[in-house]
């Protein structure tokens, strides 16, 4: 079996449980924080955290255009919270001039559960992913966004299946671009992490 090399973008996040969540999986998982080191891996887990600061890091790094670059090449990418801020083509709710890599081809709202539900947690439900996920997923969310709309091409994984928010698109994939509203390193549950590097062995 391969074992496919994946960057966690190391700017800002929970960057050491993402690594630890990929090697589990059998990944050779590396921390990226310049081009160099970007040019060396397969694949990239864009981590929770802040998305106008992952912004402004990126570009102080000098990752900003080579991310965006690699994408636009077929690049696998797993964007988790701010993750998926930063891989989705459009937003709702940011702030001005806020831009994103892109790449998926979604509408996200920022912040999208407000204030009462900040941090919550989930047990969600993903069908069509095989046997592995017969069993509920228990998700951690903060501060987290959702999915709005979704372009034709974009496969929904998992939705919220009750409470306030019921219905609303958590989880989706658009060819090599796998992205969530939680924080699947904060679970314990490597589920997500080894349906990503399957993903990047091309499976």
């Amino acid at each position: 079996m391969s074992k496919p090399v994946i960057g966690v973008f190391a700017l800002q996040g929970n960057v050491r449980e993402h690594v630890a969540m990929l090697t589990e999986v059998g990944a050779d998982a590396r921390t990226v924080r310049r081009p160099s080191e970007l040019e060396q891996v397969e694949a990239l887990v864009l981590p929770g955290g802040e998305s106008t600061t992952m912004d402004k890091l990126a570009r102080a790094f000098e990752l900003f255009e080579p991310l965006q670059k690699r994408i636009a090449d077929g690049m696998p990418v797993f964007g988790t919270c701010a993750g998926m801020i930063m891989l989705a083509d459009r937003i709702t709710g940011g702030i001005s001039g806020q831009e994103t890599l892109g790449g998926l081809d979604v509408t996200v709202r920022r912040n999208a559960f407000g204030r009462q539900v900040d941090s919550f947690e989930a047990d969600l439900d993903f069908p069509g992913l095989g046997p592995e996920f017969d069993t509920p997923y228990h998700a951690v969310f903060i501060r987290a966004p959702w999915v709005e709309q979704v372009g034709q091409d974009v496969q929904v994984l998992s939705t919220v299946r009750s409470g306030p928010a019921t219905g609303r698109i958590v989880a989706v994939r658009h060819d090599r671009l796998l992205a969530t509203s939680f924080h699947p390193e904060m679970t314990g549950d490597a589920r997500l992490h080894g349906y990503f590097a399957e993903l990047v062995r091309g499976r």
